[in-house]
């Protein structure tokens, strides 16, 4: 054989041996509860490194999701601001697999830096225009929101000032814009490396409402997508995904 051929024949062969990941590289759709967005972004670039797969990202209110999956939406898999969508898909065979990926923490929140005190002294004063939460019947988050309210006896005094949010992601938004002075919000929205990014802030305690356990489910669409599965192996395993999801102040 011919130098120059053989030494060509040797660098496709090492060529092969090295590229495993992209040749073998899956894709797949994954719907994200509005809450899980930043941190999504941030472990999903983290996932598509360590794997070589990738990910189509796509946020939202987890009760418009699961009337997206009914009506066949292409997701390979949701990550759910509750457990009891996840639950319900399972039931109703829409899905295989169900894990919990994250436990939630709620927060009243202001971008306003000294306006909350570290306690709900602010909501007792009632000296606010706007209160934003998610709606209730569709978002987990805002279904804690009334829970809570309702616990600390102040559902009746500030329920004429709600702002309602589709989701969480909207809620946040009246808050940062300025058109309501405080809101009750993700946690992972305000925090991040464990420190609060912006505003002031009391969080909520976690026996004030239902624990807002947040769980994965993979779709039938995803059971033999690579990626998916792989994805769903990588939320669960203790290491760079569990410290991420921490970092923005989830439990597990």
């Amino acid at each position: 054989m011919n130098p120059n051929t053989l030494s060509s024949f040797f660098r496709i062969a090492l060529l092969a041996c090295l590229l495993p990941a992209t040749v073998h590289a899956g894709h797949a759709h994954i719907a994200v509860a509005s809450n899980f967005a930043t941190p999504m972004k941030k472990l999903a670039a983290q996932f598509e490194q360590a794997t070589g797969h990738t990910l189509t990202l796509s946020t939202g209110a987890t009760g418009k999701f699961y009337a997206q999956i009914k009506n066949g939406a292409p997701f390979d898999m949701l990550l759910a601001a509750d457990e009891a969508t996840p639950a319900r898909l399972m039931r109703e065979g829409d899905a295989i697999k169900v894990q919990t990926y994250a436990i939630g923490r709620l927060v009243l929140w202001s971008d306003r830096p000294g306006y909350i005190t570290g306690n709900d002294a602010v909501l007792r004063q009632n000296r606010f225009k706007r209160l934003a939460i998610a709606n209730p019947k569709l978002a987990p988050y805002g279904a804690a929101a009334s829970e809570a309210l309702t616990q600390l006896k102040l559902i009746d005094a500030v329920q004429n000032k709600f702002v309602i949010g589709e989701n969480i992601a909207q809620t946040y938004q009246f808050v940062a814009s300025g058109n309501a002075e405080l809101g009750l919000v993700s946690l992972s929205q305000v925090m991040q490396d464990g420190k609060l990014t912006r505003g002031s802030a009391w969080v909520i305690p976690a026996s004030l409402h239902a624990p807002i356990r947040q769980d994965a489910v993979l779709l039938k669409r995803g059971e033999n997508n690579e990626a998916a599965r792989a994805l769903f192996d990588y939320l669960k395993t203790p290491g760079a995904a569990l410290t991420l999801i921490r970092s923005f102040g989830y439990e597990r």
